[in-house]
């Protein structure tokens, strides 16, 4: 594919979100880590179950949302009834730039030398630094910063998870190097109360986990 038919695919994508709530609903189903329904998601952006259905659909059309098929009661067989149609963010990635840049390149360049010179212990510290800075004025606390940053963070039970990981493809190329770079990050922008520590999902998401003292989830 040529580049130029690639950003047209690309711009073609991004225009389906140009609708504010089919764009909300696409926020509302990528905020959570489980599929979700088309109910559940006409309640969380307050619109009918008709036309979240319709958007929901639109967003599959473009590539945005997969859609899998369950039983939400949990029964089968027969009298079970119809499974429930749920939809879930899709994986890939888009990105767009106007006019063409190519960041990733030099990124993947450089893990590719830091991790050959084994500097990891020096990329750590620079990216704890990083995160330290990042909370210095000590303004907001980690979950509302971690949002902010697009980890898309989660509770689960007393552990808060990060739905999604910022360095994804860099982290699949170079998982030891990149997943100790976020870690180091992460536990920069942390209070003394908090922890971090890697422990990866089975699926899709970041492989930083957090605690809290405090937790009263």
């Amino acid at each position: 594919m040529s580049n130029s038919n690639h950003e047209d695919e690309i711009l073609d994508t991004v225009a389906v979100l140009g609708d504010p709530v089919r764009r909300r609903l696409y926020q509302a189903v990528s905020a959570v880590p489980t599929a979700v329904g088309r109910d559940a998601a006409a309640v969380a952006v307050g619109v009918s179950r008709s036309l979240a259905a319709f958007h929901l659909d639109r967003l599959v059309e473009a590539g945005l949302l997969t859609v899998t098929y369950q039983r939400l009661s949990g029964r089968s067989g027969p009298g079970a009834g119809r499974p429930a149609k749920l939809y879930q963010r899709a994986s890939g990635e888009r990105e767009l730039s106007l006019p063409p840049r190519s960041y990733d390149s030099v990124a993947r360049l450089l893990a590719d030398v830091v991790e050959r010179a084994g500097l990891d212990r020096e990329l750590q510290s620079a990216a704890r630094q990083a995160g330290a800075d990042v909370t210095a004025d000590g303004g907001r606390d980690p979950e509302t910063e971690l949002r902010e940053r697009g980890y898309e963070p989660y509770w689960d039970q007393a552990t808060l998870r990060l739905h999604n990981c910022p360095f994804r493809s860099l982290a699949e190329e170079f998982p030891a190097l990149i997943c100790g770079m976020n870690l180091a990050l992460v536990e920069g922008m942390l209070p003394g109360d908090w922890t971090a520590v890697l422990d990866p999902l089975p699926k899709e998401g970041c492989c930083v986990a957090l605690m809290s003292k405090n937790n009263f989830h």
